[in-house]
């Protein structure tokens, strides 16, 4: 095909040791970013991808994202240096197990999950354990495909490495290697801490961006389609996420229920709280609150 790009006109310098071919498993937004951030920074020489929607797999080799796509797991894990998995959280649970039966003791393998106390108790006994380093790149759109592929995505952004101290030192230290030539921070967190964390800033920020397209939607159903002409750039911004797939999302709130479900509950407290506010009248009180939440300032300038 002719988007295939030659492997041997790729720079190499630079390289984290064993990841001269690297494959990819998923080549979705999180799998395609990062192909396309090995290659700008010279970090893989062959990049192989694998891919269960036919039509994804012809798009990535017309991107250029990687330079094959492998017929089955085996034939894209045997010649790799470092394995990614950055399938669907439930696909996850499946497909790592089946990664780590294929590794030796010198191929490293790491997700790029939103959740992970589920996936690492699922491969905790497993015999190729060590060699496997659990990663979350903190970095994302609301698109999806291969199409949505960002150039630059994980820039500034961090890597939160979870549970190290049951991998492989060696492989922990190639993994941080590569995520800092991208270059990113590095952040280390115990898998329930990850998921504690991240429900508070991420996946709250999913589910009310869903329930405020759905707010929106549903005062348009009753033939108010001038709210959507006077959308602005705050609507637009605030509603961006729900854009993203129910197919990526459903997984990830399905397997950080308990969490999601807990901060859920303290967001509804809040907004039941302002609207007390509000429906009393007690702006004083009203005015003190949002003083309050601009305290966020300190955290995200």
């Amino acid at each position: 095909m002719e988007t295939r790009l030659k492997a041997d006109s790729l720079s190499t310098r630079h390289q984290a040791p064993g990841t001269n071919t690297v494959a990819i498993i998923g080549l979705g937004l999180i799998g395609g970013s990062l192909a396309l951030s090995l290659r700008q920074h010279g970090l893989a020489g062959r990049l192989i991808g694998v891919e269960s929607n036919p039509a994804y797999a012809r798009r990535a080799l017309e991107l250029g994202l990687v330079d094959d796509i492998a017929p089955d797991l085996a034939a894209a894990v045997a010649p790799a240096g470092l394995v990614v998995v950055a399938v669907p959280m439930d696909a996850m649970l499946t497909v790592l197990p089946q990664v780590l039966d294929l590794v030796t003791d010198r191929q490293i393998v790491i997700d790029v999950g939103s959740t992970k106390a589920n996936l690492l108790a699922a491969v905790a006994d497993h015999p190729r354990r060590r060699r496997f380093v659990a990663v979350h790149p903190m970095a994302g759109t609301e698109y999806s495909g291969p199409d949505a592929a960002v150039r630059g995505l994980f820039e500034g952004k961090t890597l939160v490495v979870c549970d190290a101290e049951a991998s492989d030192p060696a492989a922990v230290a190639a993994v941080e290697a590569l995520f800092r030539a991208l270059p990113m921070r590095v952040l280390h967190l115990g898998a329930a801490d990850h998921d504690l964390h991240t429900a508070y800033v991420s996946h709250i920020s999913h589910l009310s961006s869903f329930a405020l397209a759905l707010t929106v939607l549903e005062k348009e159903r009753r033939g108010e389609q001038r709210i959507f002409d006077l959308a602005g750039g705050g609507f637009a911004s605030t509603v961006r996420l729900a854009k993203s797939a129910p197919a990526t999302w459903v997984p990830i709130f399905r397997q950080n229920r308990e969490n999601v479900l807990d901060v859920l509950d303290e967001h509804l407290h809040q907004l039941q709280a302002l609207r007390a506010l509000l429906a009393g009248e007690d702006y004083a009180g009203l005015s003190a609150a949002l003083a309050h939440a601009n305290e966020i300032r300190k955290i995200i300038p």
